[in-house]
Protein backbone atom coordinates (compact mmCIF):
# COMPACT_ATOMS: atom_id res chain seq x y z
CA UNK A 1 0.00 0.00 0.00
CA UNK A 2 1.48 3.22 -1.23
CA UNK A 3 1.84 5.96 1.22
CA UNK A 4 -1.27 8.07 -0.55
CA UNK A 5 -3.18 5.26 -0.01
CA UNK A 6 -3.05 5.00 3.43
CA UNK A 7 -3.23 8.76 4.03
CA UNK A 8 -6.40 8.68 1.95
CA UNK A 9 -7.73 5.54 4.55
CA UNK A 10 -6.83 7.17 7.35
CA UNK A 11 -8.70 10.40 6.13
CA UNK A 12 -12.05 8.34 5.31
CA UNK A 13 -11.60 6.79 8.31
CA UNK A 14 -11.25 10.41 9.97
CA UNK A 15 -14.53 11.63 7.94
CA UNK A 16 -16.68 8.68 8.92
CA UNK A 17 -15.59 8.37 12.80
CA UNK A 18 -16.12 12.27 12.54
CA UNK A 19 -19.75 11.81 11.23
CA UNK A 20 -20.37 9.15 14.13
CA UNK A 21 -19.06 11.46 16.28
CA UNK A 22 -21.97 14.35 14.97
CA UNK A 23 -24.53 11.94 15.09
CA UNK A 24 -24.15 10.60 18.53
CA UNK A 25 -23.96 14.73 19.54
CA UNK A 26 -27.17 15.37 17.57
CA UNK A 27 -29.00 12.85 19.01
CA UNK A 28 -27.62 13.60 22.83
CA UNK A 29 -29.10 16.79 22.54
CA UNK A 30 -32.51 15.73 20.93
CA UNK A 31 -32.53 13.45 23.97
CA UNK A 32 -31.82 16.21 26.11
CA UNK A 33 -34.26 18.31 24.62
CA UNK A 34 -36.88 15.49 25.37
CA UNK A 35 -35.71 14.69 28.87
CA UNK A 36 -36.46 18.24 29.85
CA UNK A 37 -39.76 18.00 27.70
CA UNK A 38 -40.85 15.66 30.06
CA UNK A 39 -39.93 17.52 32.99
CA UNK A 40 -41.89 20.04 32.12
CA UNK A 41 -44.74 17.59 31.32
CA UNK A 42 -44.36 16.23 34.89
CA UNK A 43 -44.11 20.01 36.49
CA UNK A 44 -47.76 21.11 34.59
CA UNK A 45 -49.11 17.84 36.31
CA UNK A 46 -47.87 18.75 39.58
CA UNK A 47 -48.98 21.86 39.34
CA UNK A 48 -52.63 21.28 38.72
CA UNK A 49 -52.41 18.85 41.57
CA UNK A 50 -51.47 15.36 40.30
CA UNK A 51 -48.59 13.47 42.61
CA UNK A 52 -45.86 13.07 40.14
CA UNK A 53 -44.21 10.37 42.06
CA UNK A 54 -47.55 8.16 41.42
CA UNK A 55 -47.71 9.34 37.42
CA UNK A 56 -44.01 8.51 37.50
CA UNK A 57 -45.19 4.70 38.67
CA UNK A 58 -47.51 4.59 36.77
CA UNK A 59 -45.63 5.49 33.49
CA UNK A 60 -42.98 2.63 34.52
CA UNK A 61 -46.04 -0.05 35.32
CA UNK A 62 -47.77 0.66 31.56
CA UNK A 63 -44.28 -0.17 30.21
CA UNK A 64 -43.95 -3.60 31.41
CA UNK A 65 -45.69 -6.82 29.81
CA UNK A 66 -49.34 -7.34 31.39
CA UNK A 67 -47.96 -10.88 32.62
CA UNK A 68 -45.06 -9.38 34.29
CA UNK A 69 -46.92 -7.43 36.07
CA UNK A 70 -49.61 -9.63 37.04
CA UNK A 71 -46.71 -11.82 38.37
CA UNK A 72 -45.07 -9.09 40.38
CA UNK A 73 -48.39 -8.05 41.81
CA UNK A 74 -48.49 -11.38 42.86
CA UNK A 75 -45.37 -11.65 44.60
CA UNK A 76 -45.85 -8.48 46.03
CA UNK A 77 -49.28 -9.22 47.56
CA UNK A 78 -47.91 -12.59 48.99
CA UNK A 79 -44.83 -10.93 50.30
CA UNK A 80 -47.52 -8.40 52.26
CA UNK A 81 -49.41 -11.18 53.36
CA UNK A 82 -46.66 -12.67 55.01
CA UNK A 83 -45.42 -9.47 56.63
CA UNK A 84 -48.80 -8.99 57.96
CA UNK A 85 -49.27 -5.67 55.70
CA UNK A 86 -52.61 -6.84 54.40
Amino acid sequence: MSETQAAAETNVAADELRAFIERIERLEEEKKTISDDVKDVYGEAKSRGYDVKVLRKIVSIRKQDQNERQEMDAILELYMQALGMV
